[in-house]
């Protein structure tokens, strides 16, 4: 494998690994504040076991989240110099401001909220928890920035072969963004729901501390319900601004090769083992419905990728301006998949809540773990295909993937830092897996017995 191939190796996996962090901890924070609030409001001891409980486990995602994340990002000078010198003074301010302004807000706020019970008073305690989850989700809103200005560059000017910042407002507000920050933000608290479900289903199976869990049961189970459909509208929005600014990657999510005036949604299809067959052999679909999901219109007009890829050839030059078409076509239906799989889960214990047997439905509470995962499955698809679909840019329109790498960066050395990241995350993930389920097979700590609940969140963080 050449230098390149063993770049995108590594930082594809860390950014994956650094993902399953990520969505959980925002979530987390947020359920977290909303158990406090609960508690401040009715003064249930329920809810406060609730929230040390949950708490605890938000903390040790947050602990693996800043560590991925700090390794992920030394990558960029590393494996990703040509394109740190061509996009730093664009994702110069987005970063800083995130390091600067949300992470440290978010980390003040968070050493105030564990070694702030009893010490401060109940108010000024839940306004920490308040400001931890909001500043976990403005950290993300900077990230995403950065993130979609690969996707839909705006507000600059290239200078010397560099892209320089003109218009930082357009960075920050650049649509793109919006729209990735409202689904993160809606994939946070599905993943959060969803670990919130199977962990209670898994406690209330056993008869363990049913009025903890089922309290967080009831919150969970309409969250994720409500969350996973407006999960589904954004995506059809997020489809249509995607067919204007990226139709190719839009075109190889449904292999549509060429342009079509009323193209039918794929359910099933196969072509020919290559990046780019050009065709299909096979395509199970439901007529019109792509059309209308990417344009409002059942009639709307589809562009191909054939036909795109010719239009680029014309525009930046010789090449193929495609992506691996099996890759953004599974990675999608991966995503979507999930997605509506979460949403009937939702909904069927939504309906067993409000007739009051969800307790007693066995396959519920047996389903609800195992597919605890299906959030942190559309996650990962969701950013595969995200950053694989745009390829072959790095920047889309200005920066191509295989320029983008550091020169003087062997394969060999690579290899090394592959190898070593990855038995590090190995060793993370096999603590952190130990210290969270240690945590859940423990369960609620008793109110009483936590003399200093401060002293216990730290040693979990």
């Amino acid at each position: 494998m050449t230098a390149l191939e063993l770049a995108r190796w590594q930082f594809g996996i860390t950014t994956l690994y650094h993902f399953i962090f990520v969505p959980l901890t925002i979530g987390l924070a947020l359920c977290v504040a909303i158990f406090q609030t609960k508690w401040h409001r009715t003064g249930e001891e329920h809810w406060l076991r609730a929230t040390r409980f949950w708490g605890k486990l938000m903390l040790i995602s947050f602990a693996l989240g800043v560590a991925t994340g700090i390794v992920q990002e030394f990558q960029f000078g590393m494996d990703w110099s040509n394109y740190s010198r061509f996009v730093g003074d664009i994702f110069g301010a987005p970063l800083a401001m995130e390091g600067l302004a949300a992470f440290f807000v978010e980390s003040t706020f968070l050493g105030l909220w564990i070694f702030g019970w009893g010490r401060l008073s109940k108010k000024v305690h839940l306004l920490c928890c308040w400001a931890v989850a909001l500043s976990t989700a403005l950290s993300a809103y900077f990230i995403l920035a950065a993130n979609s200005w690969m996707q839909h560059p705006v507000g600059y000017r290239m200078a010397d072969g560099k892209a320089e910042l003109t218009n930082i407002a357009a960075v920050l507000f650049n649509n793109t963004a919006l729209y990735a920050f409202a689904h993160t933000m809606l994939a946070a608290v599905l993943t959060a729901g969803m670990v919130l479900i199977g962990v209670s289903a898994w406690n209330l199976r056993q008869g363990r501390e049913t009025s903890v869990f089922g309290g967080t049961m009831r919150i969970a189970v309409p969250m994720v319900a409500l969350a996973a459909i407006a999960t589904v509208i954004v995506g059809h929005f997020d489809g249509i601004l995607m067919t204007k600014q990226q139709p190719m990657k839009m075109a190889a999510a449904d292999a549509t090769f060429n342009t079509e005036h009323g193209a039918g949604l794929s359910l099933f299809a196969t072509g020919d083992f290559k990046s780019n067959p050009e065709g299909l052999n096979r395509n199970i679909e439901i007529p019109n419905l792509l059309s209308w999901i990417t344009t409002g219109y059942p009639k709307g007009e589809i562009r191909g990728i054939n036909d795109i890829n010719a239009e680029y050839q014309k525009k930046y030059g010789p090449g193929n301006y495609t992506p691996i078409v099996a890759v953004a076509y599974w990675s999608w239906r991966g995503m979507l998949g999930c997605a509506f799989a979460m949403l009937g889960f939702a909904a069927w214990g939504w309906w067993l809540l409000r007739k009051g047997r969800l307790r007693d439905s066995k396959w519920f509470l047996r389903l609800a773990v195992p597919l605890s995962v299906l959030p942190f499955i559309a996650s990962s698809c969701g950013w595969v295909f995200t950053e694989m679909g745009r390829q072959p840019w790095v920047v889309f329109g200005l920066l191509k993937t295989d320029v983008a790498n550091s020169p003087s960066v062997s394969a060999a050395e690579i290899w090394i830092t592959l190898v070593g990241f990855t038995l590090l995350y190995g060793v993370l993930a096999a603590i952190a897996g130990r210290v969270f389920l240690k945590a859940v097979k423990k369960g609620p700590v008793e109110a009483g017995k936590a003399e200093d609940p401060g002293q216990e969140l730290a040693l979990a963080y």
